[in-house]
């Protein structure tokens, strides 16, 4: 007698803790789905220039919502749609109205903005990250002041398109070299700037850089070089839980292509969500 009750204890225990660990993992997978995801645009551009690789990802059937933040020319920030409460893999379009006179120090603190006002409102602890040619620097000057800070959310996954942390063709000497693990033989004042990040980079956070390659010779998708994208990676990798890159070769290779590119909308969807 005594032992069947042992063994429907037991049994009721197993039952018990089974159901408790299924319930962990949804709501595991819950919060990793409830991330959102910020596209930031590049020089003289708009979110226009973001709605594309964000339509591609509704269709894929990541997510159904869709916002946009506006932020004006006082850095001040306007939230134009509702993330639910229950909203799977929410996007938020990032717009810039000083898109010219305007440096990556000034978007990062501009990102910074938005970032506060969506946490304020719906209170994410995690965000991913995508940009595009200026707005990979206005990220990295993000990180390079806020990753350790604690009271924002944390970077979960980077995607980076046409990045350039050793500056572009005018700026860059056309000799450089780059080593295997991404450090340029010559740096840019720019990449100088940037080296910190080796130690603040978040870790934990998965990157997937994006360049393109004209393949015309210029060895580059037109102003970025292909060898100043793959710089990033020495940035990165110290403490980066995973960095992958790709390289979109011809004429969508090209600067603005990257944006407007099945191909990275693939790449990106299966690095971000997993479909």
């Amino acid at each position: 007698m005594q032992q069947k009750k042992f063994v429907w204890l037991a049994c009721f225990f197993i039952s018990l803790s089974l159901a408790f660990l299924g319930q962990s993992q949804v709501a595991l997978a819950n919060t990793q789905t409830m991330i959102p995801t910020l596209f930031i645009h590049g020089w003289g551009s708009s979110y226009h220039a973001e709605e594309k690789m964000a339509q591609a990802a509704k269709k894929a059937g990541v997510t159904k919502t869709i916002i946009l933040a506006d932020v004006d020319l006082n850095g001040n920030v306007t939230l134009k749609g509702k993330i639910p409460v229950k909203a799977k893999a929410p996007l938020v379009l990032v717009n810039f109205e000083n898109n010219k006179n305007v440096n990556a120090k000034m978007e990062a603190g501009y990102l910074k903005s938005v970032l506060e006002t969506l946490q304020q409102k719906y209170h994410f602890q995690k965000m991913n990250l995508v940009g595009h040619s200026m707005g990979n620097m206005a990220i990295l000057d993000y990180l390079l002041e806020n990753a350790q800070n604690k009271e924002l959310p944390q970077l979960n996954k980077q995607v980076a398109l046409a990045a350039f942390p050793n500056g572009l063709v005018k700026e860059m000497p056309s000799d450089v070299t780059v080593a295997k693990d991404g450090r340029p033989d010559q740096e840019t004042s720019t990449f100088t700037e940037l080296l910190p990040l080796r130690e603040l980079y978040p870790k934990g956070a998965s990157v997937l850089n994006i360049y393109g390659n004209l393949e015309d010779g210029s060895d580059s998708d037109g102003p970025v070089p292909v060898r100043s994208a793959q710089t990033l990676r020495y940035l990165v990798t110290p403490n980066a839980k995973s960095y992958e890159e790709h390289q979109i070769t011809g004429k969508l290779g090209q600067h603005s292509k990257l944006h407007n590119n099945r191909e990275v909308d693939r790449l990106l969807i299966k690095f971000l969500w997993g479909k």
